[in-house]
């Protein structure tokens, strides 16, 4: 019997799991399907694309998009001590203060801008030191990058030319302008949520935490969360839960994991083979994410990333922490918007020194080429579904924003159109992109996007609210998302 089961070992179970075993009366049980984070590919910032598609990814798709050419696009999703802090590009965006007091306005207390900021502070380890919007004393690192390439200082010079302000904290009283991004790195390797929050527990006597473990569904008496059925060392095994349980699986498994426990639209569980315990309409909907298409530059000559497969490369970053290992490809960007009507930046610019395609550094084409990414905010709204009552079979049916819901293909178009503008300052002699000479043109980019990872949104309890404000069910018991 445990005081509160944990499911998800990722960027936010990792912070419970450390928060709620400080109280040593507390007993805490962290389950997490991934193995161990402790691999070179994890440590190493610039190869975080090697684990794609491998054990520690949860490597989904979505289903095919017709008003994306039909395609299928790949979700990674980190499967592993700190999920998708341990497999991300590692910058550190808190998101603009529009959206926490749009949260609040529609009925969430304590979300506002002014509420989350003191939260914010006391999480942060700011390398510049402790200021008005950052904090100096938390456990999670947020650095300068080390060793950026000098084409990713040229962009942000190139896009302080177009008109962008220049701004070197995106966090901070503004978010828009072009600069180079702050980092989750500790002294040149990746600081991930389970380095802040999770590893400094590990010692404690009231939390346990078991890896290769997947939750397969809550149990229940009555509407009362009880606790959880896992698979583990191929045995399904239950545990019970006094206080809470806590679904801290991410955007895509949480609304699955609820699914698969009864909880959500009862059509679609029906559908599914599962029986309805509980219907919650919203669950499994209002999934929404970035979409981001590609402009490649062809540059004069080497970029910093070419060797950064060398083992050259390989010894300065373990020697001092220094070199383009140390990128997180994503080096440079900014937020601006494509319309004065804009409340917030609605457009962000990742730019990257080398050839990002296919979710991979492309490094046999590096010396020639960089790319700038643009995306838009999230606006589209999808769903996750189950496929089936098994939970240990059958991934997650990922229904990504097509272009052709909100926002559409014209108004997407609209956004791409601005961010070509902001680049200009790039786009001279052999840096030029190939031209999009017609509306059909551009449209057939357009329909190329691809998702920018950060998903969100679909273990709502209601339409309005992302959820309650203490992440609690309004109608369920000892259950917490």
């Amino acid at each position: 019997m445990f005081d509160f089961v944990v499911v998800g070992a990722g960027s936010a179970g990792c912070v419970l799991a450390g928060r709620l075993s400080e109280d040593p009366d507390v007993r805490v049980l962290l389950l997490e399907a991934g193995p161990h984070d402790r691999r070179l590919e994890v440590r190493v910032p610039a190869a975080f694309s090697r684990l794609f598609h491998g054990r520690r990814d949860w490597d989904l798709a979505t289903e095919p998009e017709e008003p994306l050419a039909g395609r299928s696009l790949y979700v990674p999703r980190g499967r592993m001590l700190g999920g998708s802090s341990s497999l991300n590009a590692m910058i550190y965006i808190r998101g603009h203060r529009v959206d926490f007091d749009g949260w609040a306005a529609t009925g969430c207390p304590g979300w506002s801008y002014a509420e989350v900021l003191p939260l914010f502070k006391r999480s942060e380890h700011q390398e510049r030191g402790a200021s008005e919007y950052h904090g100096a004393e938390g456990p999670l690192w947020v650095s300068d990058p080390r060793s950026p390439s000098p084409l990713s200082r040229e962009f942000v010079a190139a896009a302080v030319a177009s008109g962008l302000p220049a701004n070197d904290d995106f966090n901070g009283e503004h978010q828009e302008g072009a600069g180079l991004y702050q980092l989750n790195q500790r002294h040149g390797r990746r600081w991930s949520s389970a380095d802040a929050f999770l590893h400094p527990a590990r010692s404690r006597p009231n939390l346990t935490v078991f890896t290769g473990t997947r939750a397969t569904r809550v149990l229940w008496d009555g509407r009362r969360a009880v606790g959880v059925e896992y698979e583990r060392r191929g045995r399904l095994e239950a545990v019970l839960v006094e206080r809470s349980v806590v679904l801290a699986a991410g955007a895509i498994h949480s609304p699955h994991l609820l699914m698969l426990s009864g909880v959500g639209p009862a059509a679609e569980l029906e559908r599914a083979g599962v029986a309805v315990h509980h219907e919650l309409p919203a669950v499994g909907r209002h999934l929404q994410d970035h979409p981001v298409v590609a402009v490649s530059f062809q540059t004069h000559g080497p970029t910093a990333l070419e060797s950064a497969d060398s083992f050259a490369s390989l010894a300065r970053w373990s020697w001092g922490r220094r070199g383009p290992l140390t990128s997180n490809v994503a080096e440079g960007g900014g937020f601006f918007r494509s319309s004065s009507a804009e409340p917030a930046p609605d457009l962000q610019f990742h730019f990257a020194p080398a050839l990002f395609e296919d979710h991979a550094l492309c490094p046999g084409e590096s010396e020639s080429t960089s790319s700038g990414r643009p995306s838009w905010r999230r606006r589209a709204r999808r769903g996750v579904a189950a496929r089936g009552a098994d939970a240990r079979c059958l991934r997650p049916c990922v229904d990504r924003p097509g272009l052709e819901r909100t926002p559409t293909v014209s108004s997407t178009g609209q956004r791409a159109r601005a961010a070509r503008r902001a680049l200009a300052g790039l786009a001279e002699g052999p840096r030029a992109p190939v031209r999009l000479r017609s509306r059909a043109a551009l449209r057939r980019w357009v329909r190329k996007a691809e998702p920018v990872y950060p998903p969100s949104g679909p273990a709502a309890w209601a339409d309005e609210c992302v959820s309650c404000q203490r992440c609690r069910s309004c109608d369920l018991e000892n259950l917490q998302v």
